[in-house]
């Protein structure tokens, strides 16, 4: 039997020092895809769950958003809840929200899921006066597809792309300066 996680959500942003002393190049990351149900909470419980696995989950921040405004307040997708269910993780208390100007201030790390929303962003961001946007592609070969009008094979890609990504993004902010 797979242990349940349960991310933490939305308090604060948290200390950029772990208690080993190694510092963080980033603190805090906001995961965006268009309405914030499907990709990007997905990509917030993935990233949650290992960052306690490692005990660095009270050290960097994540949180996720969408482009869109028509979900503001829902849970996420059940797909989406039912997938990361299945590999220990549970969504259960995410909310979603619109990613804001203010978000280029607060995060570290704003990473889209595909190229239509890194447009978005970069007209956000232009206003914000920030450089902090960039897409998940970063971390992986290709976009993340949305899967909310897919079937449930479409979820379990989802998961094991944000799966891999997770984990590169993982290495890269426990990396030394």
């Amino acid at each position: 039997m797979k242990k349940t996680l349960r991310p933490e959500r939305r308090n604060s942003l948290p200390a950029g020092r772990a208690s080993s002393n190694r510092e963080f190049r980033m603190t805090s990351v906001l995961f965006v895809c268009l309405g914030n149900i499907c990709r990007s909470p997905l990509a917030e419980g993935i990233l949650r769950a290992k960052l306690a696995r490692v005990g660095l989950d009270t050290r960097i921040g994540v949180d996720s958003a969408g482009t869109g405004n028509w979900h503001v307040g829902k849970a996420p997708d059940p797909r989406s809840v039912a997938i990361a269910a299945q590999n220990g993780i549970d969504l259960a208390g995410l909310r979603a929200r619109q990613v804001n100007v203010d978000d280029f201030q607060k995060f570290d790390l704003v990473l889209a899921m595909d190229g239509d929303n890194l447009a978005d962003l970069e007209t956000l961001r232009t206003r914000s006066g920030a450089d902090r946007a960039a897409a998940l592609r970063r971390f992986l070969p290709e976009d993340v597809p949305d899967p909310y009008f897919g079937g449930p094979d479409g979820f379990q890609t989802v998961f094991d792309m944000l799966d891999a990504g997770c984990g590169r993004l993982l290495r890269t902010l426990t990396q030394d300066v």
